[in-house]
């Protein structure tokens, strides 16, 4: 139950940050926005998407905009790694954070009985959702840091974050080097190819 209660906690102050300033970030971050942005750090406009994506963890960053818009910049094979890198980045950020919390004060957060439940559910069904979540809002961020605070294994951890970084950024870098908004299928893909990639991994990654 606190494992349940840690997890609707996060995605609200995560929440919380859209509903206070989403509003007025709405504009400067549509695909022209994020552009035009991204045009303004001149040859470091890689390095500040790779922020604008990390920051994502606090801030209401919408991350497949700023994917679309790196794809527009620098096209689709250099936009989308870059994209993949902002993507993962954010993934290891949120990690990090859980694991900033010991593992004694995360017992004493969670208690005994639901930190060992969350190790045994990520451990087990984690990589699912951290490769499935990638494309979505609010979910990623509470995923990985749920992820570092019930430690799971670091290795199993990055290879679902790649599974569902991948072709997401590639995706979205592809929508905007063609200059187009998403169109809907784009959810679809976003998650089956995540889902086909972490099937064969987790074969794999023990």
């Amino acid at each position: 139950m606190r494992l349940v209660i840690w997890f609707i906690a996060i995605s609200a102050v995560i929440l919380l940050g859209w509903v206070l300033w989403g509003g007025s970030w709405e504009e400067s971050f549509s695909l022209a926005g994020s552009v035009a942005w991204l045009e303004r750090a001149g040859p470091w406009a890689w390095a500040a998407g790779i922020w604008l994506l990390a920051a994502d963890l606090v801030l209401p960053v919408p991350g497949t905009v700023v994917m679309s818009a790196l794809g527009y910049v620098y096209g689709l094979a250099l936009g989308g790694l870059v994209a993949a890198a902002g993507s993962m980045t954010a993934g290891l950020c949120g990690y990090g954070v859980g694991r900033l919390v010991g593992e004694r004060a995360a017992r004493k957060l969670l208690g005994d009985r639901d930190f060992e439940k969350g190790r045994l559910l990520f451990a087990r069904g984690g990589g699912w959702m951290i490769a499935l979540s990638r494309s979505l809002p609010i979910l990623p961020e509470a995923i990985s840091c749920t992820a570092g605070l019930v430690r799971m294994p670091f290795g199993r951890f990055v290879a679902s974050l790649a599974c569902g970084s991948l072709p997401v950024g590639y995706l979205f870098a592809w929508i905007g080097a063609a200059g187009r908004e998403a169109p809907g299928w784009a959810l679809v893909f976003s998650l089956l190819v995540p889902a086909v990639l972490w099937l064969a991994a987790r074969k794999v990654i023990q």
